[in-house]
């Protein structure tokens, strides 16, 4: 089976996107589309970039792990919310960390946002990083306006039924990529 490890980006205090990749970890695993892992970059707190890992003469256990993990699987579902037009800097930080571990991974992104837009401006700068360092980017998004009223804090959408549709979609784009980089 098909291993889809899912970043939360937000190290916020009060997140509400931890939802979304929640929402994500139990759809995947409802329907046995893979087996998932949830990274949460605020359990991570990696310090500020200062060099990639390759090159760190003593990398920290957990980016060492990280790295490992994004290695191993199959795809990447990021889950990042929108701030100020831009995606969090503990994202950046991980995309710089790690170089090879992104180069042709199968990447599908969700982006959150807690207004009417759902983050859709956080894309392109997003797109532009990862594709500059080799990243497969699925050209499927799912995007998720006021998340507070969308998501509970469990990851249960308040409309399941149009929810679990758009996520089919979605993730039947992230698989056809992992499927075919396998």
């Amino acid at each position: 089976m098909k291993h889809i490890v899912i970043i939360s980006a937000s190290v916020r205090k009060g997140a509400k996107s931890p939802r979304v990749a929640q929402y994500f970890k139990n759809f995947i695993e409802s329907r046995q589309l893979a087996t998932t892992e949830i990274l949460d970059l605020n359990e991570y707190r990696f310090p500020v970039f200062e060099e990639r890992l390759k090159f760190q003469e003593n990398p920290l256990p957990a980016a060492v792990s990280f790295a490992e993990k994004i290695e191993k699987a199959d795809g990447v579902l990021i889950v990042t919310p929108e701030y100020n037009g831009g995606y969090p800097a503990s994202l950046k930080n991980v995309i710089d960390l790690l170089v090879e571990q992104w180069k042709r991974k199968p990447i599908g992104i969700s982006m959150v946002s807690a207004g009417p837009f759902a983050g859709t401006q956080v894309i392109t700068s997003l797109l532009f990083s990862l594709w500059k360092i080799g990243a497969l980017m699925v050209p499927a998004m799912f995007p998720v306006p006021t998340v507070e009223k969308t998501f509970d804090e469990q990851g249960t959408p308040a409309d399941k039924e149009a929810t679990d549709k758009r996520a089919q979609l979605f993730l039947s784009e992230l698989l056809w990529y992992i499927d075919k980089m396998s």
